[in-house]
């Protein structure tokens, strides 16, 4: 750590996902707005850790990750705690404002006083990602969960789905998955059809029978364990299996509709419905395939009801993108205040 690095001050972004934590730490920003990022963007030092939604690990063990992938960050970096400025985290499972003071509490400890911490749902970064640091649009995320979280210029909030597996996060990895896994379910049991997911998904994990799909499920029902089996329901569905191309075309009807609820409650595309706004994709499940891209799928239902949608993918990472968030409400703040 030399005295150079002492005296930098930086920002952080957390990206808190269902499956893993993410942390960046970038120099404060000397430019005056998002349209005078630099290419690249300068980052001082990542890390990775594992899930922080305590809503799937229980609170002690969020509160652990994100202190850990902090602190990694800023060792990689170089540079102390006294030298950050500002913290934005986006966190899954944070949707109402008492989430947001536990994360607080949990690292007020973490920084010293002068720090500004700025607690979100992780949806939030996702959108900055695609916006660089500019809220306003739309943004859906489909990977281990899925949600749709919207944001006017003026800052109504609006948001779709996000509830968990139970609740309905059926365009999600563990959406497709599990409708995947009881596809082969019923086809053993003569409630539907035969499918290629049977033999596909047994082979995938090993088993010899879908009777013991049961005992797996439930050795570890851990969301993302489950989601990872979305690519193999996937594959099916290339090689034109009926079954598995059903679960991703009502995927793609679900995870649309999330879109269109937002933007409709938040009048994203104007009175008319043909204004423009951008929709910002996010997640594995939204990633091209060979032969089914169900981000591409989900793009053109939206499209067909509001013309005007700008499809964005990020080109920096939802980590980032908090980092960027950290730096705008900074710079608002001491703006408001006459300094800095």
């Amino acid at each position: 750590m030399g005295s150079e690095s002492d005296c930098t001050e930086v920002i952080l972004g957390v990206d808190g996902g269902a499956t893993s934590t993410v942390c960046v730490c970038m120099p404060l920003l000397p430019f005056s707005d998002h349209h005078h990022l630099p290419d690249p963007l300068p980052i001082l030092g990542r890390a990775v850790a594992g899930c922080s939604n305590y809503n799937s690990v229980g609170e002690d063990e969020a509160r652990d990750t994100l202190k850990k992938v902090i602190e990694e960050t800023l060792s990689k970096s170089g540079v102390k705690s006294s030298a950050v400025q500002a913290v934005c985290l986006g966190v899954s499972g944070v949707n109402h404002p008492k989430d947001q003071e536990r994360v607080l509490n949990w690292l007020r400890d973490t920084f010293p006083v002068h720090v500004k911490i700025y607690v979100h749902n992780d949806a939030v970064a996702a959108l900055a990602s695609g916006t660089l640091g500019k809220l306003h649009g739309c943004v859906l995320i489909a990977g281990t969960g899925s949600i749709s979280y919207g944001i006017t210029e003026d800052g109504k909030e609006a948001r779709a789905a996000g509830a968990g597996p139970v609740l309905g996060d059926w365009g999600s990895g563990y959406g497709i998955a599990a409708q995947g896994l009881t596809a082969v379910m019923k086809a053993y049991d003569g409630r539907g059809p035969q499918t290629m997911l049977t033999s596909c998904i047994l082979e995938s994990l090993g088993l010899s029978s879908p009777d013991e799909i049961i005992g797996w499920t439930y050795a570890d029902p851990s969301w993302a364990r489950i989601a990872a089996l979305v690519p193999v329901v996937v594959s099916c569905a290339e090689a034109g299996d009926s079954v598995a191309n059903e679960i991703l075309n009502n995927a793609v009807q679900d995870l649309a509709l999330c879109v269109k609820a937002v933007v409709q409650r938040l009048q994203l595309a104007g009175e008319d419905g043909n204004g423009s706004f951008p929709v910002v994709m996010v997640g594995g499940v939204l990633e091209a395939n060979k032969g089914w891209d169900i981000g591409e799928e989900v793009t053109k239902s939206i499209s067909k009801t509001f013309p005007g949608t700008c499809p964005i993918r990020p080109k920096v990472e939802p980590a980032i993108g908090a980092a960027l968030l950290a730096w705008n409400f900074l710079m608002k703040e001491t703006s408001a205040n006459g300094h800095r």
